[in-house]
C-alpha cells in the first residue's frame, strides 16, 4: 500500500544479459570485478518488472512487458502475474510507458489484437513520434529494424482505435498520477510519481540496469542508450533527487521487486532494497 493506493509489482521474467559487453563507458574488466564484488556475474540474470496501480478510481499498469518480443521463453509473464494478483486485463484503464523499447510493449498485443481493450496507452510524444515513424523504419540498420517494427505491431491496436493519447513534457492525469520527462536513455523516456497520502513511489523505468555498477558509477551506460550522455546525467539527476527525498523507487531491471530507496555515499550512491513484509 501506498496511502491509499495499491501497488503491485509484476514481475515479466528473467533473461541472462552479457553486461560486461553492453554496459559502456567504462571496460569488461570492471564491470565484471563490480559485479564479483557483488557476488555476481556476468552473463547477469536480469529482471523485466512492470508495475500495477489500484487508485481506486482506477487501474494503471506502467509497461507491458516483452510479450514474445525478446525472444525469451522466461519473458511475457506481465499478463500471467497481472491475472495471478486478482485482476483481469479487460480491468485496466490506463497504461503508461516509460517508453517504447521491445521490452516495455511487446505485452501489450498478441496477433494484432490489444491485451487490454478497454485501456488507454499513454507515452511521450517523443516517443512515438521516433518508434512509430515509417521513416525511421526505413533508415534503421537491420539489426535496429526489429525495435521499431515490435513498438508498431505493439501499438498498433491502440492508435487505429484512438485509444494512443501522447502527452509532451510533464504532466498530471489524475490526482496522484504525473509523469516527469527523464530523456536520455531513449528521447521520451519518461518517470512516473505516484503519491498518495504524503506517500511517493517514484517509478523509473529504464534509468538504471545493473545495480551493482550503476550505482557506484552512475556515468556507466549501456549500449541500448540513445544518448548515452544524456542518460548518464538524467541517473546523475535523478538518484541525487531520490537520495535527498527518501522517496521510494521502483525499477525496470533491477532485481524483482526492484523496489527501494537511494542513499548517498559521497560521489556514488547505495541501492536499499526494500524489507520484505506480510502486513500492510
Amino acid at each position: 500500500m501506498l496511502g491509499d493506493f495499491e501497488v503491485t509489482a509484476l514481475s515479466d521474467g528473467t533473461i541472462e544479459l552479457p553486461m560486461n559487453k553492453l554496459l559502456t563507458n567504462t571496460t569488461p574488466e570492471k564491470v565484471d570485478r563490480a559485479l564479483k564484488k557483488a557476488f555476481l556475474k556476468s552473463p547477469l540474470e536480469t529482471s523485466f518488472n512492470a508495475y500495477l496501480i489500484n487508485t481506486g478510481n482506477k487501474l494503471v499498469l506502467v509497461d507491458g512487458g516483452a510479450g514474445k518480443l525478446f525472444g525469451s521463453p522466461n519473458l511475457g509473464q506481465v499478463l500471467a502475474n497481472l491475472k495471478a494478483s486478482g485482476y483481469q486485463p479487460e480491468q485496466v484503464d490506463e497504461i503508461y510507458l516509460t517508453h517504447m523499447h521491445v521490452d516495455h510493449v511487446g505485452g501489450l498485443s498478441v496477433d494484432g489484437q490489444a491485451v487490454f481493450p478497454n485501456a488507454v496507452v499513454r507515452a511521450a510524444k517523443h516517443e512515438s513520434d521516433y518508434w512509430l515513424s515509417p521513416e525511421n523504419l526505413a533508415r534503421a540498420p537491420a539489426d535496429q529494424k526489429g525495435f521499431f517494427e515490435g513498438a508498431v505491431g505493439s501499438m498498433t491496436p491502440y492508435v487505429k482505435a484512438g485509444k494512443y493519447l501522447p502527452f509532451e513534457g510533464d504532466v498530471e492525469f489524475s490526482p496522484g498520477l504525473r509523469s516527469s520527462a527523464r530523456p536520455g536513455h531513449t528521447a521520451g523516456h519518461t518517470s512516473y510519481i505516484v503519491e498518495s497520502r504524503g506517500q511517493k513511489l517514484v517509478l523509473i523505468g529504464d534509468l538504471v540496469h545493473v545495480g551493482a555498477v550503476q550505482f557506484a558509477e552512475p556515468g556507466v551506460t549501456i549500449a541500448f542508450d540513445t544518448n548515452a550522455k544524456q542518460a548518464a546525467a538524467t541517473r546523475r539527476k535523478a538518484f541525487a533527487e531520490a537520495a535527498q527525498s527518501g522517496d521510494l523507487i521502483g525499477a525496470a531491471h533491477l532485481s524483482f521487486p526492484a523496489l527501494g530507496h537511494v542513499r548517498a555515499s559521497g560521489k556514488a550512491f547505495e541501492w536499499l532494497p526494500v524489507n520484505y513484509t506480510q502486513m500492510h
